[in-house]
């Protein structure tokens, strides 16, 4: 079994899971909105199975794919700690542009508008 992470470097079973979320699809379904082969995307989901990111429902000659969340609550809970400190980071972030004026009259003396662009100085004006 592949480990989540390696099995989900590969944008198309990213793109699996995504169509997964909504709703269970038929593998043609899937194809359909993957634009790949049959073939090719039969063996993402292969992939997928084994690593219990997807269970496969037999109903008739159908084959129906669902998503399993328990493995990605696993990467969720590793992710954790990761998160929290982009969430420290971005509090950070916050604070500190909290503490910039909101109008531009009240910048500090000097600071001009970004790209040293004036109101009133364009070239177009000018000429």
């Amino acid at each position: 079994m592949s480990p989540p992470f390696d099995v989900l470097a590969e944008p198309a079973r990213r793109r699996i899971l995504d169509l997964l979320l909504d709703r269970p699809r038929l593998v043609g379904e899937l194809t359909e909105h993957l634009g790949l082969s049959q073939p090719g995307t039969s063996k993402h989901l292969r992939v997928l199975r084994e690593a219990g990111l997807v269970r496969v429902r037999a109903e008739a000659q159908r084959r129906w794919y669902e998503l399993c969340p328990e493995p990605l609550a696993e990467l969720d809970a590793w992710l954790a700690p990761y998160r929290r400190l982009w969430a420290e980071r971005l509090d950070a972030l916050e604070r500190h542009l909290d503490t910039m004026p909101d109008e531009p009259g009240d910048a500090p003396p000097g600071a001009g508008p970004p790209g040293g662009h004036r109101p009133g100085h364009d070239r177009k004006e000018q000429s």
